[in-house]
Order: structure tokens, then C-alpha cells, then sequence
């Protein structure tokens, strides 16, 4: 047939090559320690990606063999991004908060031929180390002077060496793009993790959406911080949307908390970063201790875990920086959803803005989602109407790794286990998860609504919401606070700062404040650990 458009596959190597060639000395940067940085451009990147590829080849790696990270948001994470994948070998990115059985059952289910770490996890690779012969290769991320000795492999191979005695591959291969490329386990906080297996076509297209004006909005004229985690979910593909859009990289390195974060951003010039909400919590409280002002700083994206508004008001009006919600899954690349403000919102004022950017926001192009009743039915997207959140899309997962059977449904459905609303906007807006939902004398209450309304008095610096049994209306909820330091609030003042913003019926029946609320190894709150806590936990009556 005449007049077919050309066909090349996508690929991710296409990404570091089109940034070497049109961005090749734009900057990446990158903290491996508190006082270390490296600089390097999208140049060196490219060829330091094909001096690993080149490596892996000599070693005996081919298509299909899954090659293991531990690490952090360094430049050498990134290159194992593109020296692995780029061979058509899968890059396993390990999530190394998880506890150490689970780390051992992912890498044992991965059969990972060889594993890349930092240094900072030398402890949990001792203790990988005799229970997987399988593994062939450990390569620590590092020079060799510093490289450490493991007992029972003696010396481990340096990064650095490994690069020093390759040369570059002449270009990358090509093969079909739906060859997988990337594997993340979810965290597993019920059960063994599962692994989602990422194609490069769903890679490319996820890069492409990502960068989008209504999505992440990346551009080469940006500066980008990714401060959500390379291990998980792939940092939400912003290192291959900045390197598709051959914009400056920072690469943060371990160090997340309040003062490292700031000054990294300040030293950098940051336009745009990202993360869960505890970690720009701790940049909020750095900045209120200090006085310091955030002056590059335009836009920060969140996801993981339902953004309070306080934080989103807090922003906004203390440093003038938007805070745009996501939400999205492992299973889902993760975008899923973006908040962005309709045109016709533009004319609200600030505080009616705020309560439309505390929802998750729209499907992005290339994902469909719906709610469903307990019969499977669809329900309206009017807003008020509230049921199990599906979706289906080009980067959704269809299949966990090794399972013997499909995750979705007949229609290509995937049931995410969030409860939801949508409305006519289409902006959708989580009430919980389905195993954290409240049922209350057979009415739902929503946790996440009854958390960031908490988390917007003035001394409270974390809060959770469980459900608690009660012998009239099975259940009621119970509400876990962490205050701020040196600040208080009672029980009562807690009740009246909410009681204009939750209907009567929602209102906890009581309130305790606890040194820490558990997480997981994403920075979500841990609730079946605090379910667990609060066992058999005896509320007042009244």
C-alpha cells in the first residue's frame, strides 16, 4: 500500500541517542554523596550507556536476561537505565526500603545474571550473596579504589573498571518494540510482591506523554529534579521524559530530607520536581524553620499518596510554586491522571483553585478509567458516585511477571484497588483503597478526605485514618496524628478545627497522637500496620 509512514521501532535507546545529538552538552548532574557532585552531559551519558552495553555483551548477555539495580538517583542509575535496556536485556530496578525477604524473593523470582549496587547497600548484597548462586556478576557502583570486599565473592567488580575496559558499541541494536524492558515489583505489602514488566513501546509512549504541556510539561529550557525514586516505578519515567526532551537532569543521590533537597535545588536552579508528599512535608518545614524562600522552583509533582491541600495552599502562597497532583501505580508505568486547572477555572479565586487541584486529576491521553459497583456495573462520572477504580491503556500492565494468568478482565480492564469518584470534568478523586475504606452503619467514609483535612491544622505534621470496630455501626474511624515538634492539639480542638470541613457523621470518634506513622517502602502510610497496632483498640463511648 502507497503512502505508509515510515516505521523505525521504538526504542529506548532512541531517547539518549536523539539527546545526544541535539542536547549533547546540556548538563546532568549528580549527588553521590552530601558533598560529591558529578557533572556530566547527555553526551557522556550516551557514551558511557554504550561502553556498559558493550560490556554486558562481552559478558555473555543477551536479550531477555534481567540485570538487577540497587541504587539511588545517581548518573550511573541512569546509564544502567540505557546500558541495559538498550541491548534488549531487562533492567531490574530492586526498591531497596523493602525488607529483606522481600528483596531476597525478587531477586531469587527475577533470577537476576548479575546485580549493580551503591555502596550504601553492601550489608543487604552480604546477605543476598549465598542464598543466590545464580547470580554471576556483582558490580559495585563506584571507582575501584573504593570498592568493598563481600565475603564469599571476595573483591567485587567497580563500575568504573567495568566501563574503563570497554569500548563504545558502535550503535544500539534494534529489535521489536515490544520487547520488555524494565522490571518493577509492586511493594507487597499483602503478600509476595509482583513484578511489572515495562515494554519499550510503552516506555516511549510514556516519555512522550510525559512531557506533554497538560502532563509533567517537560522542556529543554527546564531544570528537573526527580525526587521520586529511580528503583520504583522508574523515578515516574521523568528521567526518560528529560532525557527525551534533552532538559538538565539533577539527580538527587540519597540524600531527600528538607535541607539537602533545598540547597540542591537552590545550587541547580530547579524548575521542576517531583515526589511523594512526606518528602516535600520535610522541604516545607525546612523552609518555615529557616525563612529560606524557594527562587527557582516553579512546579512540583505529586503522587504516591493523596496531597493534603494545606501543603498545596502552603506552597502556593509561601513560594509561589504549583504543586500539580498524579496519580498512577506501578502497573500503570505510573501515569495515570494529572490535575490541571480547566481553562474556565482560571477566573475562581485561590482557595476554590486549591480544592480543585487536592483531586488526582484526568486521564492523560492513552489511558481510559471508569468506576464500577460491586456488580461490575458502571457508575456515573457525576461526582458523587463512588466505586472501584478501573483502567486500561498503552502502558498498562496486562500480566504480572511469571503469573500463569492475565491481570485484566475480558475487556482489558485493570481493577486498581482504589475507590474513587469522577466527574463531568473528568477529574477523578480517590476516597481510598478498597481494603482501607471505612464502612460505617453501611455508609463509606473516606480516610484520605478525613487525613488532609487533619493535616491542615497548624500542629499537625502527619495523619492517618483507620477504620476501628464499633458493636453499633461495625465500624468507626480512628485518627493517628504526628504533631510538630514542640506543638500540640487536643482532642476536642481537633473535632472543632474539623468540623467544618467533613460532614458531622464522618468525625473520628477519637484522636491519638504517636511518635511515628509506619510506611511503606514507597513512603505511603503502612495501614495494616496500624491496623495492627490499634487491635482490639477500645473507642469511647459516648
Amino acid at each position: 500500500m502507497q503512502g505508509l509512514m515510515q516505521g523505525q521501532p521504538l526504542l529506548i535507546a532512541t531517547l539518549i541517542d536523539h539527546a545526544a545529538r541535539t542536547s549533547a552538552a546540556t548538563e546532568v548532574v549528580s549527588r553521590t554523596s552530601v558533598h560529591a557532585i558529578t557533572r556530566t552531559n547527555w553526551g557522556e551519558v550516551n557514551a558511557r550507556s554504550k561502553r556498559l552495553a558493550n560490556a554486558l555483551i562481552g559478558a555473555g548477555l543477551v536479550g531477555g536476561d534481567r540485570v538487577a539495580t540497587l541504587a539511588w538517583n545517581t548518573h550511573r542509575h541512569l546509564e544502567l537505565y540505557y546500558g541495559v535496556s538498550g541491548i534488549g536485556a531487562i533492567c531490574h530496578t530492586i526498591n531497596p526500603r523493602l525488607f529483606f525477604e522481600q528483596i531476597l524473593y525478587i531477586v531469587r523470582h527475577a533470577q537476576n545474571r548479575v546485580v549493580f549496587f551503591d555502596l550504601s547497600f553492601v550489608d543487604i548484597v552480604a546477605r543476598l550473596v549465598p542464598e543466590c548462586p545464580f547470580v554471576e556478576h556483582w558490580v559495585a557502583l563506584c571507582e575501584s579504589k573504593d570498592v568493598p570486599t563481600i565475603a564469599g565473592i571476595g573483591q567485587v567488580v567497580s563500575y568504573e573498571a567495568v566501563l574503563a575496559g570497554a569500548s563504545e558499541l558502535p550503535a544500539w541494536p534494534t529489535f521489536d518494540e515490544n520487547t520488555a524492558s524494565a522490571l518493577c515489583y509492586t511493594s507487597g505489602t499483602t503478600g509476595n510482591p509482583k513484578g511489572v514488566l515495562y515494554s519499550h513501546r510503552s516506555t516511549v509512549l510514556h516519555a512522550y506523554a510525559s512531557a506533554m504541556v497538560d502532563t509533567f510539561a517537560l522542556s529543554q529550557r527546564d531544570v528537573i529534579l526527580p525526587g521520586s525514586s529511580m528503583y520504583h516505578a522508574s523515578a515516574w519515567g521523568i528521567p526518560y521524559g528529560a532525557t527525551a526532551v534533552g532538559a538538565k537532569l539533577v539527580l538527587p543521590g540519597q540524600q531527600l530530607d528538607g535541607q539537602n533537597l533545598y540547597e540542591l535545588i537552590e545550587r541547580e536552579q530547579v524548575t521542576v520536581s517531583s515526589g511523594v508528599p512526606t518528602i516535600w512535608l520535610g522541604v516545607l518545614q525546612h523552609l518555615e524553620r529557616t525563612g529560606q524562600k524557594l527562587t527557582s522552583l516553579k512546579r512540583i509533582i505529586i503522587a504516591g499518596s493523596a496531597c493534603p491541600k494545606a501543603l498545596i495552599t502552603a506552597f502556593r502562597e509561601q513560594h509561589g510554586v504549583e504543586i500539580v497532583q498524579m496519580w498512577g501505580m506501578t502497573e500503570t508505568s505510573p501515569l495515570g491522571t494529572m490535575n490541571h486547572l480547566l481553562a474556565r477555572h482560571h477566573v475562581l479565586d485561590d482557595a476554590a483553585k486549591d480544592e480543585i487541584r487536592a483531586k488526582q486529576g484526568r486521564a492523560v491521553y492513552g489511558l481510559e478509567m471508569k468506576i464500577v459497583d460491586d456488580a461490575d456495573q458502571s457508575l456515573p462520572h457525576d461526582g458523587v458516585a463512588f466505586g472501584d477504580l478501573k483502567v486500561r491503556g498503552w502502558w498498562v500492565t496486562n500480566r504480572y511477571y511469571k503469573a500463569d494468568a492475565d491481570a485484566v478482565d475480558a475487556g482489558g480492564w485493570f481493577h486498581t484497588g482504589d475507590v474513587a469518584t469522577i466527574d463531568p470534568d473528568g477529574f477523578l478523586r480517590l476516597t481510598d483503597r478498597s481494603k482501607d475504606v471505612i464502612k460505617s452503619g453501611g455508609e463509606w467514609i473516606s480516610s484520605i478526605d478525613l487525613e488532609n483535612a487533619a493535616v491542615g491544622h497548624p500542629s499537625v505534621a502527619e495523619a492517618a485514618v483507620i477504620g476501628v470496630e464499633h458493636p453499633k455501626w461495625d465500624e468507626r474511624p480512628l485518627l493517628v496524628l504526628v504533631l510538630r515538634d514542640g506543638l500540640t492539639v487536643t482532642k476536642p480542638e481537633m473535632l472543632a478545627f474539623l468540623s467544618d470541613k467533613v460532614v458531622k457523621w464522618w468525625l473520628p470518634d477519637d484522636v491519638v497522637v504517636v511518635p511515628e506513622i509506619p510506611h511503606t517502602a514507597t513512603g505511603k502510610i503502612l495501614k495494616t500496620k496500624l491496623r495492627e497496632q490499634f487491635k482490639g483498640y477500645r473507642l469511647p463511648t459516648v
